[in-house]
């Protein structure tokens, strides 16, 4: 039998397995969704039992395809990060996973901000106060469910979760530890001060280990149920959105990536973990690669706002007549071919708010709409506002004295026909995309090779499994023209965040 690796994406709406040969050829695939529930508004969350059970039963599928053809010598995964599990000391969660979406603890960052607090957190940890972050969950779940709190012997995030159901070990990577908001990023280590600030200890923590570190082999009973063969390795891998920007060979600064699923998130690639350097409106972690770290933003849930504009405009209020998600956006990319660059004037902010301004509050829409405008002039006024907090984003980059030459598109909008020539017409940069669109597992998967010795080095596993891109160039001759819409849409964003 030839050689295999498995890659894991523990997603927020679902997993995916993705089986690859040593060449990057996908010889299985395999996804299970899982549910986000909302018991309150503001409220996000997951059972984490349900995301373990949709692992088991994308990993019993893999290994069902691979039986008698290929030998899976190891698997890493690639994991949302941002969420919170409280669990006991033997993995048991005491409650539903938070996830990095949840909103409840608005009111406690808020606090923290005016009694100042943030610009220490932010110096130790890399990362401004963010409410979905398990750093103020774990304050608000002494604060409000004290019970749990009490019972609460482990707060992991998904990777160490998810590691530990199938070795038996806790474990996490600097990147996805990152995100519990707890990590010294000078020191790499978990913060005493900032533990004590939630009211834990760093023994109430996963080990954290870098990336492409072997943990262990699956336990027995992984093995009985899955199929798996007793012995399969498992190595450590990291943060989703680092695991993708891995498997583009973003590992030197100047490449940036953009990920536009439900949220979109700009990421930059440094050599230093000096966050005075980073922009304020940044936050910088580690990325999965040695000696680089990552200055990323999330600049909103723009998949969301899309979502929502189809639902709304383009799906027949019929149930009978509900339309597939291909049929929608293949309605919505013609849509957005019928209006000119520059939507007849129209602009849209985001309905989560501006980006970069820290006075920004949810809420957002259509501006300076007319009985002239059409269905296609809204269409594309919503993916133009969209491209301009890119552009604006990777501006305040340029401003810090970081490289920004090219740009890696993942997700959604790298599907489209339209999407990646309206981002590279309005930032006036290339962008790099392919018709693939698995990065995070791809990523993964050159983790696990790597780690148990199949590649020699995270360059040569990058090299074998990546597939090819093609560059979409930005038309020179709307560079005035969105310049100008640009400062039009900036006003507009200052203007909306004062009332």
């Amino acid at each position: 039998m030839q050689d295999a690796i498995l890659g894991l994406d523990i997603g927020t709406n679902s997993t995916k397995a993705i089986l690859f040969d040593l060449s990057g050829r996908e010889l299985a695939v395999a996804q299970q969704g899982y549910r986000l529930h909302t018991p309150q508004p503001g409220w996000a969350e997951e059972d984490p039992d349900e995301v373990w059970q949709a692992a088991l039963t994308v990993l019993q599928q893999i290994a069902s395809a691979a039986a008698g053809q290929w030998h899976i010598r190891a698997l890493a995964m690639a994991a949302q990060s941002g969420s919170l599990i409280p669990c006991r000391a033997d993995g048991t969660a005491v409650y539903p996973m938070i996830t990095w979406l949840d909103s409840r603890t608005e009111e406690l960052v808020k606090q923290w901000q005016e009694a100042g607090r943030e610009a220490r957190i932010r110096e130790l940890s890399g990362w401004s106060l963010f409410p979905g972050l398990p750093f103020p969950n774990i304050a608000w779940l002494g604060q409000f469910q004290p019970d749990v709190f009490a019972r609460t012997e482990r707060f992991l995030g998904v990777l160490d979760f998810m590691n530990y159901r199938l070795t038996g070990q806790f474990c996490t990577d600097f990147s996805a530890g990152a995100e519990m908001q707890l990590v010294d990023v000078a020191a790499s280590h978990w913060s005493d001060e900032l533990a004590e600030i939630v009211g834990i200890t760093p023994d109430q923590l996963a080990q954290l280990a870098p990336a492409g570190t072997v943990i262990g082999p699956i336990t027995a009973e992984v093995s009985q149920r899955t199929g798996l063969p007793p012995g399969t390795l498992v190595v450590n891998g990291g943060h989703d959105q680092c695991c993708a920007a891995l498997g583009m060979g973003m590992t030197e600064p100047g490449k940036l990536m953009l990920a536009s699923g439900t949220a979109w998130v700009i990421n930059a690639i440094t050599t230093s973990p000096d966050v005075t350097a980073a922009p304020a409106s940044m936050n910088l972690s580690y990325h999965v690669a040695p000696q680089r770290w990552t200055i990323s933003q999330l600049l909103g849930g723009f998949g969301a706002t899309v979502e929502w504009w189809l639902r709304e405009n383009l799906q027949p209020a019929a149930p009978e007549q509900v339309l597939d998600r291909r049929h929608l956006f293949a309605q919505f990319d013609d849509l957005i071919r019928h209006s000119p660059p520059g939507s007849n004037g129209l602009l849209f902010l985001p309905l989560g708010g501006g980006a970069q301004l820290a006075e920004s509050r949810p809420g957002g829409g259509f501006i300076g709409l007319r009985l002239d405008h059409t269905r296609a002039d809204m269409a594309r006024a919503v993916l133009e506002g969209v491209a301009f907090e890119v552009r604006w984003a990777l501006d305040t980059v340029r401003q810090a004295g970081l490289p920004v030459e090219q740009v890696w598109l993942s997700g959604g909008a790298s599907q489209s026909p339209v999407w990646p020539q309206i981002l590279a017409d309005v930032t006036g940069l290339p962008f790099t995309l392919t018709g693939y669109g698995n990065w995070p597992a791809l990523g993964a998967a050159v983790l696990a090779g790597t780690g148990v010795g199949l590649f020699e080095s995270l360059a040569e596993g990058i090299a074998r499994l990546q597939p090819p891109g093609r560059q979409v160039v930005p038309a020179e001759a709307q560079r005035a023209f969105y310049d100008e819409r640009l400062a039009a849409y900036q006003q507009a964003s200052r203007h909306l965040a004062e009332i």
